[in-house]
């Protein structure tokens, strides 16, 4: 019981972070991510039974037709490097978090938020101005073609 609670609070609170109106909130983005918000950590979890970073990302990529790495590190060798100022949603975002380079990978969101398997929370929207994350923050790469974004933050 207290799981779905949890789930439909963090549901609440995407949309609420989110807002209506915005690109995002009825994309296909937001589609592939609004199911898995509130799922658990789970080391080397892909599936909706359990989320880690990078199982995370490629699990809503795969729902988008786009094939990433299973790892971080793997995942950021790919795409095109985004400054943070340039950053679009569907951009994924890295962070050296444990010392030795590219170890946590989310999704860029819009309204400088990003979607993420936390370690201890599970997946959830985080900003990036959270100091934990700014201060580990490596840099984004753009992974989906300009007629691929569009398909998917649009429709």
């Amino acid at each position: 019981m207290k799981k779905k609670l949890s789930a439909a609070a963090l549901s609440v609170a995407l949309a609420l972070t989110i807002g209506t109106g915005s690109v995002f909130a009825d994309s296909k983005l937001n589609t592939a991510i609004q199911p898995t918000i509130g799922v658990s950590y789970k080391t080397a979890g892909t599936t909706t039974n359990g989320f880690d970073c990078s199982g995370f990302t490629r699990y809503v990529f795969q729902k988008l037709g786009v094939n990433l790495p299973r790892q971080s590190a793997s995942q950021y060798q790919m795409g095109t490097s985004v400054s943070r100022n340039q950053l679009r949603s569907g951009d994924l975002v890295f962070f050296n978090t444990s010392g030795r380079g590219v170890s946590h990978v989310g999704i860029f969101v819009g309204n400088g938020k990003f979607a993420h398997a936390s370690s201890s929370r599970g997946v959830m929207i985080s900003p990036l101005s959270q100091s934990y994350y700014a201060n580990r923050y490596v840099g984004a790469k753009r992974v989906m073609s300009t007629a691929k974004y569009q398909a998917t933050a649009y429709n």
